[in-house]
């Protein structure tokens, strides 16, 4: 292995200083050819950014709000009616005004949104499990009482592992949860068919084999010729878009996981998820991805004890329509499909590959390099890249995208004089729940489900990313409004918060009307029943057998539907669907001038939580917890493979 791997990428080498453009393309795989970018001329009346206004005033792409519009008259006013027939099937009565609200009859309806976290495989599958609890399509949801409200919600974002569920679901067309992990049925093996996540190969050395996983890593490399040969910039986060891609983009399969001759995600764009049938019809909640800015000049006072990237930084989203910030400080994006463009004239298309997104949204290799002993691990899979790829000046420890916004708002977006943008990992500031979006003025979100599946503690979730939301929207208090949450994590763990469904944000005033109430659902323990608890396995853990996840998957529904019992003798609140249910309309109630009654207020009492504290301390802050350290260290053991090479 080690004398053909030389002689791999010498001949490459050789073959590459002959400068032989179109020899180059026919020897590179399908693969590398459907990722690299395509340059050509702009369309007619092109306009490469979109300032999307000040404070106060900002708006949405035409397109999406075309999008939400068209969802909102056409698909959403179904599925409540459809959530409330499974609300009231539970045997619950509600108050007059939430069957008003959800039936149609009332002027005010919700604007739901749904946030699911970061962290790795295990925050994929509690967030698919979780929105497995919400959907309509599953028939054990809609007899709990839940099924429906994943088809009434307008947004839908996600982060990191979250990222990695939400990319795959929206370019498989929103196949169910089981369709998506599992797969379907006797499948077509083709580039454009789903084979499910493969969760069995390991996303770093998927065979048990040595020599196989050496090649397969090679091939992952090679796969990035096309780009690199073109001219853009290749790092780490292309190469682990490659391994994300078996995974969680189109084209991969048991039967072809080694197969070369396949593209692998490779072309699956993120822009083309407009294209699917399930986003043409409107059937699919907007998507939304979340990656944070590594900038020059960050102002590091405003780093969260334990992370990396200030809150002061701008955080990202990518949508199918558009790339940009809504913060203040830049206030600008540009179109999705035509990233890798950096003026009005010649356009690049190809660059957003939709791994490319997820892998943007999840890149943490940035943080190997802080530590000696990560950097003395990484240093053979960064020299892997560099001997195939020789590229000079380039930072390879985070996703470069060329800066569509090169020269706006220079007084204040600090990477305006940058010709290339760097993503990390979008929990890297602290904001594990990609609630950031959400919280946009113009997109007038009322109510938002926050799904918490990082690993603070035992690799349950504690709070702590609520902690630096707040941290963030009081910094940025112009532009954001989010609702009081406790201000330690000595509080979550001593009212149970994350342990429990918590509304936050139940009382509003004329200063805060229009702060959205979040219900809060973690990973924050076992169930109530007395199962051992399953869902919080290891970030170490990159490789799962179907067993296994449908275990998870079983936990993540009864964690779904418990709600919180009155009495240690219950397992299960047998009100909870009406809570939830009140919870989702009570924005919509306020405006419509109702007053909260009935179960609604018995529920609020419970569900809510009501400012007090019951602690002394006070940090304020995301204390150092296990998550990213574990995540690390799980990157660092599995690229170790490659010190042989």
């Amino acid at each position: 292995m080690l004398r053909i791997f030389a002689i791999n990428v010498k001949t490459w080498l050789c073959l590459l200083s002959l400068s032989f453009p179109a020899w180059l393309v026919v020897a590179q795989s399908v693969a590398s050819q459907a990722y690299t970018p395509m340059a050509g001329p702009c369309p007619k009346g092109f306009s490469l950014v979109r300032m999307a206004g000040s404070v106060g005033n900002q708006s949405l792409s035409t397109s999406e709000a075309a999008y939400v519009q068209a969802r909102r008259s056409q698909i959403i006013p179904h599925a409540w009616k459809t959530y409330l027939a499974n609300v009231e099937a539970a045997n619950v009565t509600l108050p007059s005004y939430v069957s008003s609200i959800l039936n149609g009859s009332s002027s005010q309806t919700p604007n739901f949104g749904i946030a699911t976290s970061g962290g790795g495989y295990r925050a994929a599958i509690f967030g698919a499990g979780m929105l497995n609890a919400l959907d309509g399509r599953n028939a054990s949801s809609n007899s709990a009482g839940l099924g429906g409200l994943l088809q009434a919600a307008t947004y839908l974002a996600g982060l990191s592992g979250g990222s990695w569920f939400l990319t795959s679901l929206a370019q498989a067309n929103f196949p169910t949860i089981q369709e998506l992990i599992f797969g379907y049925p006797n499948p077509t093996v083709a580039n454009n068919s789903w084979g499910g996540w493969n969760a069995n190969y390991s996303i770093y050395a998927p065979s048990s084999d040595t020599i196989t996983d050496a090649d397969y890593v090679t091939d992952l490399v090679e796969e990035l010729e096309g780009k690199y040969n073109a001219g853009y910039a290749v790092t780490f986060a292309d190469f682990w878009a490659r391994a994300l891609a078996r995974h969680f983009a189109n084209g991969t399969f048991p039967s072809n996981f080694y197969d070369e001759s396949y593209t692998h995600g490779a072309g699956i764009l993120w822009s083309s998820v407009a294209e699917t049938q399930s986003f043409t019809s409107y059937t699919i909640p907007f998507p939304i991805i979340v990656s944070d800015l590594s900038a020059p000049g960050q102002n590091t006072s405003n780093d969260i004890s334990g992370d990396v990237i200030p809150i002061s930084n701008p955080i990202f989203e990518f949508n199918v329509f558009e790339m940009g910030s809504f913060d203040p400080i830049l206030s600008a994006f540009a179109p999705t499909k035509y990233l890798g463009t950096t003026n009005n004239s010649i356009c690049i298309t190809n660059y957003d590959q939709s791994t490319l997104v997820a892998g943007s949204s999840s890149e943490l290799f940035n943080e190997y390099n802080l530590t000696n002993t990560l950097n003395s691990t990484i240093g053979p899979e960064l020299s892997l890249l560099s001997s195939l790829l020789p590229e000079s000046g380039i930072e390879l420890d985070a996703a470069s995208w060329p800066n569509p916004f090169y020269g706006v708002a220079p007084d204040t977006f600090l990477s305006s004089n940058q010709t290339d943008l760097r993503f990390v990992d979008g929990g890297e500031d602290g904001e594990v729940i990609p609630i950031q979006p959400l919280l946009v003025k113009a997109r007038g979100v009322d109510t938002i489900l926050a799904i918490d599946a990082t690993s603070d503690v035992n690799n349950f979730a504690d709070g702590s990313s609520l902690i630096a939301t707040q941290n963030r929207t009081m910094l940025l208090s112009s532009a954001y409004s989010f609702p009081p949450v406790p201000t330690s994590l000595g509080e979550f763990t001593a009212q149970n918060l994350s342990t429990r469904p918590t509304f936050f944000g139940c009382n509003t005033t004329s200063a805060n009307e229009s702060t959205p109430l979040v219900i809060y659902l973690a990973n924050g323990g076992p169930p109530y029943n007395g199962q051992a608890p399953v869902t919080n396995i290891s970030t170490l853990q990159v490789a799962y057998n179907s067993s296994e996840i449908q275990g998870m998957l079983d936990q993540t529904f009864i964690i779904a539907t418990q709600g919180y019992p009155v009495n240690s003798s219950m397992t299960t609140d047998p009100e909870w669907p009406a809570c939830l249910a009140c919870a989702i309309v009570d924005r919509a109630r306020e405006r419509a001038g109702e007053t909260r009654s009935g179960v609604c207020e018995s529920c609020f009492a419970r569900y809510c939580w009501s400012g007090s504290t019951l602690t002394q301390t006070s940090d304020g802050q995301k204390t150092v917890r296990g998550s990213r350290m574990s995540w690390l260290l799980t990157l660092a053991v599995a690229v170790g493979i490659l010190g042989w090479i």
